[in-house]
């Protein structure tokens, strides 16, 4: 019989790493010294994030990035930032969607995990700069990564190699993964990807019971951002706990094995754990990387953990690469807290 067993220390903040304890209450310190970002105009508070004077640090934008782009049923460009890792013939590609709400973000602001990623995987990294919220709601956003998804499985994108695939993201980018897997499942019958990784992602967009009790402080995010974004997002009225919105609502059979990363100062906690369950219960693979003290996408603030973090995910992708080309089972579940 397989579990899902947590360790309750994980959650001891008398334990954490004080690296990680700082940095939380830098992060508090510095959003409570900025204005709020639903006083700013959408585009300001993007313009800040692109700058490096939003929450997250400024990155140095990589030079040897290639930006593309596919051209969607409907005619629109979908731009795609690749990353290819240097000295190596690439095994496959992994299919990054970034984080921001479906409001903000852009793939160039994760370009040093990108190339990381990138050179420790052996794998090509697109990202997507899919439609944002709320010029563009719900379902514009899944809808090009579901096209751009499709594409490369098919191998209608130049370039990008299909020999094994990968899909992830972090926070509405790990959204935005479970629902193009699930996209994929439902309307083409494909289920071509080897591994999800799953970085603090928001799956029920009703609002788990983390979300809703952690109030107003902001530790990166609060409970009243989410309820923003969502709003944003649906636009148009959706049921947020509509199966084709909220993935935690979802049937779950026949998706690859995931690693679900999250830290335990992060308000999305609950979506992570909720989900995996319900991966696992599915009959999927899944692995369960939890970390004391960490907020949200924790890997953004330098840090030995998120260090650590990133070498992890890299190396679940690795071994997932090694047991697909070894023709390796696809169930159990693991958990490392």
């Amino acid at each position: 019989m397989r579990r899902l067993t947590i360790d309750p220390a994980v959650f001891d903040l008398s334990r954490a790493e004080p690296e990680l304890i700082a940095t939380n209450a830098d992060i508090i310190a510095m959003q409570k010294a900025k204005p709020s970002p639903w006083t700013l105009p959408i585009e300001t508070v993007r313009q800040a994030r692109r700058d490096g004077r939003g929450t997250f640090p400024a990155v140095a934008p990589d030079p040897d990035a290639e930006t593309g782009s596919f051209t969607s049923r409907s005619g629109h460009a979908i731009p795609l930032r690749i990353f290819r890792p240097a000295g190596t013939e690439p095994r496959g590609t992994y299919l990054h969607f970034h984080g921001g709400g479906w409001v903000f973000g852009a793939a160039a602001e994760f370009d040093p995990f990108l190339r990381r990623l990138a050179q420790q995987t052996g794998l090509v990294v697109a990202s997507v700069d899919y439609r944002l919220a709320p010029e563009h709601p719900f379902p514009a956003g899944p809808d090009d990564c579901e096209e751009v998804a499709l594409a490369l499985a098919s191998g209608l994108i130049p370039g990008l190699p299909t020999g094994f695939l990968a899909i992830g993201g972090e926070s509405a980018g790990a959204h935005l993964s479970v629902l193009t897997l699930i996209r994929l499942r439902d309307r083409h019958g494909l289920a071509p990807f080897g591994a999800a990784n799953l970085n603090a992602g928001c799956y029920d967009l009703s609002m788990t019971p983390s979300v809703r009790s952690w109030g107003e402080e902001r530790l990166v995010l609060n409970t009243e951002d989410i309820g923003q974004f969502v709003q944003r997002f649906l636009k148009n009225g959706e049921d947020p706990r509509s199966a084709a919105v909220s993935p935690l609502y979802a049937g779950l059979k026949g998706l690859p094995p995931a690693l679900f990363t999250v830290g335990t100062c992060d308000l999305l906690i609950d979506d992570t754990l909720f989900m995996a369950q319900r991966w696992l219960a599915a009959g999927n693979g899944m692995e369960l990387s939890l970390h004391n003290a960490g907020c949200h996408v924790f890997q953004a603030f330098p840090s030995a953990a998120g260090v650590r973090s990133m070498a992890e995910i890299e190396t679940f992708i690795r071994h997932r690469y090694a047991e697909t080309v070894a023709g390796g089972a696809r169930t159990g579940a693991t958990v490392d807290a």
